[in-house]
């Protein structure tokens, strides 16, 4: 009877190592969407008059990753401009035209035998983004045996200038800066530690030019200037 029991809790502690081990080798898979920040009147209704604008220079002007070692690719001006041409469609109070992929275009018009009709721009958002810089700072609690703490910190700023394209007048300007932070910390080796977090680059820049747009149609709305 010993003998069975000895064999049983053998058993016992044999299975459960054994699915502690599959446990730790299992793969689990989660997914979820994320819902996107919008501008203020996106879907929001409108019955005034639209004109056709289109997105003119609009490149990093702040000196992040403009130093010696750069490669002379401005990814930061492009991958601004692209979220600033979604912003501005997104308003519901412009025709934007693209000019980015006119030979794209041109040729998917070609293969269904059409001639193009392009329309000319009233006006030009021109600008860029003008600040642009990234921040880690800690802390430690008694050379961190009581705890330690870290925060990453990107901050921008952007500037949109409404240029009138026959006249070559800046009739409006608006502006618009955001600032992301991530903190973590550790309390007796117990907590979160965050890594480099390069998301936030593209998080405070989708912030910056989002709120330059929501004040350059509050502009428009308030009458500071007209697409007249």
């Amino acid at each position: 009877m010993v003998k069975y029991m000895c064999i049983k809790k053998l058993f016992l502690a044999i299975t459960t190592a054994a699915t502690l081990v599959l446990s730790a080798c299992s793969v689990t898979e989660r997914q979820r969407a994320v819902e996107a920040q919008t501008v203020e009147t996106y879907r929001t209704s409108y019955s005034g008059e639209k004109h056709n604008i289109v997105v003119g220079k609009f490149s990093n002007r702040s000196t992040y990753m403009r130093g010696l070692f750069s490669d002379g690719y401005d990814r930061l001006g492009e991958q601004a401009k692209t979220v600033l041409k979604t912003h501005l469609q997104q308003t519901n109070r412009f025709y934007l035209l693209d000019r980015a992929n006119m030979q794209e275009l041109a040729t998917e018009a070609g293969f269904s035998g059409e001639a193009q009709s392009i329309d000319g721009a009233k006006y030009a958002i021109v600008g860029g983004v003008t600040e642009f810089g990234r921040r880690n700072s800690g802390d430690k609690q008694f050379f961190g045996i009581f705890g330690s703490g870290k925060t990453q910190l990107a901050y921008t700023k952007v500037m949109l200038n409404v240029v009138d394209v026959k006249s070559t007048k800046v009739i409006y300007s608006a502006v618009g800066a955001g600032e992301f932070t991530l903190s973590s910390r550790q309390v007796a080796g117990f907590g979160t530690s965050a890594g480099y977090d390069a998301t936030l680059n593209g998080k405070v820049l989708d912030l910056a030019i989002r709120e330059a747009v929501n004040n350059l149609v509050a502009g428009l709305e308030n009458n500071e200037w007209s697409l007249e």
